[in-house]
């Protein structure tokens, strides 16, 4: 439908307007009114048909409200196929198609509490109703998957749709008949309901999506981008049986159409939206239910929709916003439709965790371990509510698996607080101006004359630089050393590591334990009482018991929990000079890489020195209480069991209740799945609770019932 010249240039030309571009703004209002019903049919049919935007929901709804505005300052510009008169469309040639019992609008969106009361403000006017009346609406969320419309009559599925373009769908009822959470067979007939056209969401649940791309990178099969580009091509496979193996789910939200056996509407009977759910649910069908609430007036729906956002990223389904509905169904009818939408509901938009910029350079970091990160520089873009102007991009297979060039158009993604990436790199838009990303041959981080050819051992993905003659590494293992997961010496973040580097106080580990606090007091931005917090974490550290030191010393492979292991089965760190090999792996969970690392660095004399410097200055080298076994008494009351903390505990913290479950017996594991036998709970739990009850195998505790079993 579109060349790849062609994609470019409306790409291109949908940036000139969402940036302001002063030379599409001053065209006449008829070339504006053309050009962006053209951009917008495009986004139409890279989202509906293609299942791959290239703009983010918040930029489409900006264009949108271009043309709005244009046609309204315009009227005599708009037409019968104008964007604006119709939904979006995802018809195509692969199934018959068939027409809506009542149209599958759009909904009109909102961004902020502003935009939420201004509606809310609208629909009072429109109904004639006093502007202080509180208004009943049902919150729930705007799931992210294909839309669906099912129809049964004397109570059996005889047809399911896609959305299409709102009046005309693609069948799909075999493909629908597959998904268990639709069901064959629901007693309307109770209702008096002969004929009922019901609306939904396909979706696919996080954790099955995640499985189903780990089983393709085993198989070596290209991976699926996200989950709802996954459920809307899963409802077009011809296949029933590959549907099958999607794991798809449908959340019906609405009953759109409802008659008896005489053609007559029996919606009527259902007094509100909530209502009609509950029905919903009573006959089977999935709707959201703990997701969903009644907000008695429109600033509970702000702080529903607020709250949401929150826990967005926590929930079991990917959700891109909230939908407020008027509850009431007799004010729906009054308040009617617009071409485009209904009046009585709206969506509140999350903010975008997808956009689309240019990736402009590569820089490249250092590790502690010498590992050479290439990170993207990227044409800043605004993303989850911040700005984004680097990416990493991890290791040189990152690179080649996603074909990523200088140049390119990319898409970039970042969930909640969780650090961005490039998902893909956009090349239908590539207009040969792109070049390769050549990884390094020798360091690029190196400041002096002499190179050093990096390289890639056994099957490591990352190229390190393995003999550092600049110091950049030496600079990392220092902030690694002194950071929370390490030596936890609080004050001394990266940005003091690297002034102190700077200015030459700290080259070593030792350097840190002989610092000048007087000389320190006199420091810019420090001063006589920052001089002695530093000095009292710094001592503190000093105490630290031994498994922690032996984690900060930045030894490739060795982690926290052999830290742990080994610091076990030593009185003094110094031990570790005369292990042979065999000493290590014969402990469990050690193997033969991380004992070969442990063994080069103890073989090295200016780390051993090292050592010794920092054990004159103090810092603890012998065994402490903390880091001996834990041994649970014999017929301890977990013994053998797994467990798993979830929630805010109110009594104690998250780590003296491990310590509390593994003196019990219990082994303490990080999420939740067969394996696991215990959960306990505290407040705002959340999806790890709700799995749990899913599994129906795991045993659910609060707080005080862990407590109480634990004491007696």
């Amino acid at each position: 439908m579109y060349t790849q010249s062609d994609q470019k240039s409306l790409y291109e030309r949908s940036k000139a307007y969402l940036q302001a571009d002063h030379a599409v703004h001053t065209q006449a209002p008829a070339q504006q009114h053309a050009d962006l019903s053209a951009l917008i049919i495009y986004h139409e049919w890279r989202y509906y048909i293609q299942n791959d935007p290239v703009l983010s929901d918040y930029e489409y709804d900006q264009l949108f409200k271009q043309l709005e505005k244009i046609e309204t300052e315009h009227p005599e510009l708009l037409n019968a196929d104008s964007p604006t008169q119709r939904v979006s469309a995802d018809l195509t040639e692969e199934f018959s198609q068939v027409e809506h019992l009542t149209p599958m609008l759009s909904l009109a969106n909102s961004y902020n509490a502003e935009d939420l009361n201004d509606w809310d403000a609208s629909i009072k006017r429109f109904l004639n109703i006093d502007p202080e009346t509180e208004l009943a609406y049902g919150v729930e969320p705007k799931f992210d998957g294909g839309s669906i419309a099912l129809v049964y009559e004397n109570d059996v599925l005889v047809r399911a749709a896609t959305r299409g373009n709102g009046v005309i769908g693609e069948e799909i009822t075999n493909n629908a008949k597959v998904i268990r959470s639709i069901p064959l067979k629901a007693a309307f007939s109770q209702y008096g309901i002969h004929r009922v056209e019901l609306r939904g969401e396909v979706l696919i649940r996080k954790d099955i999506f995640e499985k189903m791309n780990a089983k393709r990178a085993a198989e070596g099969v290209t991976l699926f981008a996200n989950a709802r580009n996954t459920a809307t091509g899963g409802l077009r496979i011809k296949d029933p049986k590959e549907v099958a193996k999607r794991g798809l789910e449908a959340f019906i939200y609405t009953l759109g159409y409802a008659v008896d056996k005489e053609g007559n509407n029996v919606l009527g009977q259902f007094s509100t939206h909530l209502e009609s759910l509950e029905t919903l649910e009573k006959l089977g069908f999935k709707v959201p239910v703990q997701e969903r609430k009644l907000c008695k007036n429109i600033q509970e729906v702000i702080d529903f929709c607020n709250y949401w956002q929150q826990q967005r990223e926590g929930y079991a389904y990917e959700i891109d916003g909230m939908v407020a509905k008027v509850n009431s169904r007799e004010l729906q009818e009054r308040s009617g439709f617009t071409s485009h939408h209904p009046r009585w509901a709206i969506a509140f938009k999350f903010q975008a965790k997808q956009a689309t910029t240019k990736l402009l350079n590569v820089e490249y970091q250092v590790g502690k371990i010498g590992s050479i990160t290439p990170v993207a520089k990227l044409d800043p873009v605004q993303l989850a509510g911040v700005t984004v102007s680097s990416v990493s991009l991890h290791n040189e297979d990152f690179i080649t698996s996603r074909d990523l060039r200088l140049g390119d158009t990319v898409l970039v993604e970042r969930a909640g607080d969780v650090i961005p990436y490039i998902v893909k790199a956009m090349d239908e838009l590539r207009d040969g101006s792109e070049t390769p990303i050549v990884f390094p041959q020798f360091c690029p981080v190196n400041s002096t004359d002499i190179p050093v050819e990096l390289v890639r051992e056994g099957e490591e993905a990352a190229w390190r630089c393995p003999n550092c003659v600049c110091g950049a590494q030496d600079l990392q293992r220092i902030i690694f050393h002194v950071s929370k997961d390490a030596m936890d010496i609080d004050g001394m973040g990266k940005q003091i590591v690297e002034r102190f580097y700077e200015l030459g106080w700290v080259t070593n580990f030792a350097d840190v334990y002989r610092l000048d606090y007087a000389q320190l007091a006199q420091l810019e931005g420090f001063g006589p009482k920052s001089a002695a917090n530093l000095e009292a974490a710094i001592e503190k550290a000093k105490k630290n018991p031994i498994h922690r030191l032996l984690y900060s010393l930045c030894i490739h492979h060795f982690g926290k929990k052999v830290s742990k292991l080994i610091a076990a089965e030593i009185n003094h760190v110094m031990e570790l000079k005369d292990w042979q090999f065999e000493d290590f792996t014969k402990i469990k969970d050690v193997g033969p890489v991380v004992a070969k690392n442990i063994i080069d660095f103890f073989q090295v004399w200016t780390n051993i020195e090292m050592l010794g410097e920092m054990e004159s200055l103090g810092v603890n080298m012998t065994q402490t209480e903390e880091d001996r076994p834990k041994v649970a008494a014999e017929g301890a009351v977990f013994s053998g069991k797994t467990i798993l903390f979830t929630g805010t505990l109110n009594k104690m913290g998250r780590k003296e209740a491990q310590e509390k479950a593994e003196a019990a017996g219990a082994k303490n594991i990080s999420a939740v799945s067969k394996n696991l036998d215990i959960l306990v709970v505290g407040d705002e739990a959340g999806s790890k609770l709700k799995k749990a009850r899913e599994l129906g195998t795991v045993t659910i505790l609060t707080e005080d019932e862990f407590l109480a079993m634990i004491t007696f």
